[in-house]
């Protein structure tokens, strides 16, 4: 079993959930935060695969931590929850970045 493979793929399965109820279930601020959301996650799920497909886990998985924390926050604001969590958004946006420099300096030793 691949783990980080299986996660990635939950993850764009959740990512398109969350679009969808964002873009017919929800509304005003909740409706924007589900969106965006499962925009960022729907891309680094995909990204999760391609850099577990070049061989690259550690970024793979600071993918899908990043977009947990990064969309998991804005989907429970969004569902009721303190808006305090976004203070800790930018946490899993910063892991997405660090990610994409990662997978960058992996590319760079090739």
């Amino acid at each position: 079993m691949n783990l980080l493979l299986m996660l990635a793929a939950v993850s764009g399965a959740v990512a398109v959930g969350a679009g969808a109820f964002g873009a017919h279930g929800a509304s005003g601020v909740a409706a924007d935060w589900l969106k965006t959301g499962g925009h960022y996650q729907l891309i680094h799920a995909v990204a999760a695969i391609v850099a577990l497909r070049m061989d690259a886990r550690g970024p793979g998985w600071i993918f899908v931590v990043g977009a947990a924390v990064f969309a998991g926050t804005l989907y429970a604001m969004a569902l009721g929850a303190p808006r305090w969590l976004g203070a800790v958004t930018p946490i899993g946006g910063a892991l997405l970045i660090g990610g994409w420099l990662w997978l960058a300096w992996t590319g760079l030793r090739g």
